[in-house]
């Protein structure tokens, strides 16, 4: 039985590999290769990986390629994505190249306002606590004014704080709720530097503020931290063409995918079952670009996911309408990302990304991912309502079979060529290549 390790984090990366390999794999010696061969080349690099988390083994590679032929906003955009699941990168192009010939995506921003709170229980009275905050704003800007200086030069800061009463939620429990503006920074660290800061007023102020009794003096502060869900931090992309020009297939009238398409939708409005996957395909395009830009997916998948719930349903994130014989086609959600800071500035291959995508600041690429999950929910709704999602995805995922199967070059030509025109099922697949041998 493996026994618990103490002083892990010390040991140096070699030594670490040593023993996670010797106690948890059946081979050592291949389990040391594999994570060694996707150590980078370049020693440098390979540190700079080291030292973006702790107790380093090796980088798990995710593919990242293109998405060309994006017209947003009349810009030209080749979109880098970085993502593990066959298809995504292809519909995503492919909503690209058809929507470039129909005068592209349109994208604006309707806010940027980030959330931070400082969660604290007052076991007193709230009338008292009311004036208390009257006395403590201005100080609370006064005391953290050194932490905004560099943000306020360029045009953030705090915004504003407003106390909250959540006593019908907890017991005692109220907020100070603060909103900011970052800019082209994501802005995690200032504002919850800023949080800590008024914490720590709040408790100084608490415990000598004259209207307040002992016991009221004694504010407990739980927690300060922002909040990764950002309602008015939102980004809307559409596009639109007139009905008679939505020719996606020869099986159907470009009237009737219209509206077969605006029906998926209002399935995903309404039932969660659907909205979840639908939502997920979304969030297939969304994510490869804020992976490949250095941002944090995991708080944009909270905070969206959070804001499809917002009207007491899980729902769609998409819109589609025809008004006047105009098809339109919608989405509004939350993002907050940035362009400076964090990985943004040390990762190479994110600097070569954000190049790519012409330097945008943190409001250009909320619209160009914001565009990208709408391609991808585009692409991914017009397949289902017209061939089904199987076909192309399976075609796109043949390779994958293939690889898994062992086939080597002059197989796999020669069963991509074969299922061209055949339906793809690893089954299938497996039976082809028995043959072939």
């Amino acid at each position: 039985m493996t026994k618990p390790i103490s002083g892990f984090s010390k040991l140096t990366k070699e030594e670490k590999i040593d023993w996670i390999t010797a106690n948890y794999t059946q081979n050592k010696e291949q389990s040391k290769k594999i994570l060694q061969t996707y150590w980078n080349e370049n020693e440098s690099i390979q540190q700079l990986h080291d030292e973006f988390i702790e107790n380093t083994l090796t980088n798990l590679y995710v593919p990242q390629g293109i998405a060309p032929n994006f017209l947003i906003n009349d810009t030209l955009y080749a979109i880098p994505m970085a993502i593990e699941e066959s298809s995504v990168i292809a519909a995503a192009s492919k909503a690209a190249k058809f929507w470039l010939k129909r005068g592209g995506f349109k994208a604006e921003i309707l806010g940027t306002e980030k959330v931070g709170q400082v969660h604290f229980i007052f076991k007193g009275d709230a009338t008292k606590l009311n004036s208390f905050f009257t006395y403590l704003k201005p100080i609370l800007f006064a005391e953290s004014a050194s932490l905004t200086t560099s943000m306020e030069k360029r045009g953030g800061g705090i915004s504003d704080i407003v106390l909250r009463d959540k006593t019908l939620d907890l017991d005692h429990y109220f907020q100070l709720h603060a909103t900011f503006q970052t800019k082209d920074a994501m802005g995690a660290n200032f504002i919850n530097s800023c949080l800590e800061q008024f914490a720590t007023t709040l408790k100084k102020e608490a415990a000598n503020f004259d209207g307040f009794s002992a016991q009221e003096r004694d504010v407990e502060v739980v927690m300060s931290i922002l909040s990764n869900y950002v309602p008015n931090c939102t980004v809307r992309a559409m596009v639109s063409c007139a009905v008679e020009d939505l020719k996606l297939t020869t099986e159907l009238t470009p009237q009737h995918t219209a509206e077969k398409i605006i029906q998926a939708i209002k399935i995903a409005q309404v039932e969660p079952y659907r909205a979840v996957t639908h939502n997920k395909g979304i969030m297939n395009g969304i994510d490869a670009v804020v992976l490949a830009t250095g941002n944090d997916f995991r708080a944009i998948e909270a905070g969206v996911h959070a804001y499809a719930c917002r009207n007491g349903q899980y729902s769609s994130l998409t819109h589609a309408e025809i008004d006047n014989g105009i098809f339109k086609f919608w989405i509004e959600l939350p993002l907050a990302l940035g362009t400076v800071g964090g990985l943004t500035n040390l990762h190479p291959l994110v600097k070569l990304n954000l190049e790519i995508l012409q330097r945008p600041s943190a409001e250009e690429l909320m619209q160009i991912v914001a565009v990208a999950g709408l391609a991808q929910n585009f692409a991914a709704v017009s397949s289902l309502v017209t061939t089904g999602i199987q076909k192309g995805h399976m075609k796109m995922h043949l390779l994958n079979i293939l690889n898994q199967l062992g086939a080597n070059e002059n197989e796999k030509a020669t069963l991509v060529e074969y299922f061209k025109t055949n339906p793809v099922t690893h089954n299938g697949v497996e039976h082809q290549l028995k043959n072939l041998r």
